[in-house]
């Protein structure tokens, strides 16, 4: 196993005390696979992205069970010997490149930068490594791009260089923050089929983050699907395409248009907005939102076994499809 996370919390510090954001997650990656992480946003996807690499706020406190990363105690670390870890063996592209890449230094000076602080190679090496990448991603003149800054570069240029800064160093598993929510949709597909051709060149494990599930059905091994910080759902990919058994997972599968099959009625979508976390919820996070929600719902719910490797966090899952309240 590459990365096995067991009921990870986060708490973030407020005037009104802890603010839990994250709660009872658990997940594992294994080499060359593809888990996706979906949610509307505000779930807590990005946050539990960023806390596997160490790169919380300073209030946030991160806790789990357990928290592995190629048999590594994620927890038990220090400082230094995580930033050995990052961006060296566990990368990460960021969502947003502009803010990701430093507008004072030139593109080979990040890049190289980068293979420098984690390997025993002279500039000249790091230089030619960040050519080879750039050149992997598909950037034309890849030295000449190497003195540009990235005001420079057009956002799929600038996206496609933080990709080639995730790699880098060759690291065994990279969490792709919606690596594509800012580029157009040519754009977004050119570049995903560019990242799983990567990732099959490089045999690493992959952790992408995205609301988007067209894309989840085309590149997911395994899925977890996120609501208010927790999972409320989680199984491979096919078995979560062909049997949805949470009411959330279904009102999600639910609302994405088909293009084979255009309806005539307004597409449903889920009524009511995602709960806040300042307020204390005991039960069904869904709850208010939910067309099956009964009494029994306001009691905490588990993430309960339904199948094998299928789970969901309802105590109706897998009973008759949810029909999506619809609001025009």
């Amino acid at each position: 196993m590459l990365l096995d996370v067991d009921n990870l919390n986060i708490d973030i510090a407020t005037a009104n005390g802890a603010l839990p954001v994250v709660q009872d997650v658990s997940f594992c990656v294994s080499k060359g696979e593809t888990l996706c992480i979906v949610g509307e946003s505000g779930c807590g996807k990005s946050i539990t992205a960023l806390s596997l690499l160490g790169l919380l706020p300073k209030v946030a406190k991160r806790t789990a069970r357990e928290m592995t990363f190629e048999g590594i105690d994620m927890q038990r670390i220090s400082k230094s010997e995580l930033r050995s870890l990052r961006g060296n063996r566990l990368s990460m592209i960021f969502q947003e490149p502009m803010t990701a890449l430093s507008p004072l230094h030139t593109i080979g000076r990040q890049l190289s930068d980068v293979y420098r602080a984690h390997r025993k190679a002279s500039r000249g090496q790091a230089l030619e490594r960040a050519i080879y990448l750039l050149e992997q991603v598909g950037i034309a003149n890849a030295r000449q791009r190497l003195n540009s800054y990235p005001h420079e570069l057009s956002g799929g240029m600038r996206q496609r260089v933080v990709i080639a800064m995730a790699l880098m160093c060759e690291p065994e598993l990279i969490v792709a923050d919606e690596p594509t929510t800012a580029l157009d949709v040519t754009l977004q597909a050119e570049l995903l089929r560019l990242l799983m051709d990567l990732q099959k060149s490089f045999g690493m494990g992959m952790i992408m983050i995205t609301h988007d599930l067209g894309l989840v059905s085309r590149i997911a091994d395994s899925v977890i699907v996120m609501y208010a910080g927790q999972v409320v759902e989680a199984a491979p990919a096919e078995k979560l395409f062909t049997n949805p058994s949470h009411p959330y997972t279904r009102a999600l599968l639910g609302s994405v248009p088909d293009p084979l099959h255009p309806r005539m009625k307004p597409l449903p979508s889920i009524a009511g907005t995602v709960p806040s976390l300042l307020n204390r919820m005991e039960g069904c996070h869904f709850f208010d939102r939910c067309p099956l929600a009964s009494d029994a719902c306001r009691r905490p719910i588990e993430l309960e076994k339904i199948g094998q490797c299928h789970e969901a966090r309802c105590v109706k899952a897998g009973e008759a499809k949810l029909r999506p309240k619809v609001v025009a």
